[in-house]
């Protein structure tokens, strides 16, 4: 059974980088035909795609945040971190992450991710 956990800090002051970590179990995430993805939801809003990182290693964001927003994997650990800089209030929200079994770029529709983290709170708050 594939599992995704999230880990990372809970609260992050404004302008600091926010690094978050999902670790896989139960497969490998170098494993042909699957991508991971991170996703997020700010309160009252809906999910915001974030950005993937593909099974080759290639990655892509989102336009919005790609100035912003590094995603890198270490298979050693079997885990892909986000990293996003110069938070704001406005980055407070649930990240989540997620796997595909296709490449999903902008897709936020949940079922098309077969599987997903249990997402964990980030407050950007001084």
């Amino acid at each position: 059974q594939v599992q995704l956990q999230e880990s990372g800090p809970g609260l992050v002051k404004p302008s600091q980088t926010l690094s978050l970590a999902c670790t896989v179990s139960g497969g490998s995430i170098t494993t042909n035909y699957y991508h991971w993805s991170w996703i997020r939801q700010p309160p009252g809003k809906g999910l915001e795609w974030m950005g993937t990182i593909a099974n080759s290693g290639s990655t892509y964001y989102s336009p919005s945040l790609k100035s912003r927003t590094s995603i890198f994997r270490d298979t050693s650990k079997n885990q892909f971190t986000l990293q996003l800089s110069s938070v704001t209030p406005e980055d407070t929200a649930v990240y989540y992450c997620a796997r595909s079994t296709e490449l999903l770029l902008g897709v936020t529709e949940a079922a098309l991710y077969d599987y997903w983290g249990q997402g964990t709170q980030v407050t950007v708050s001084s």
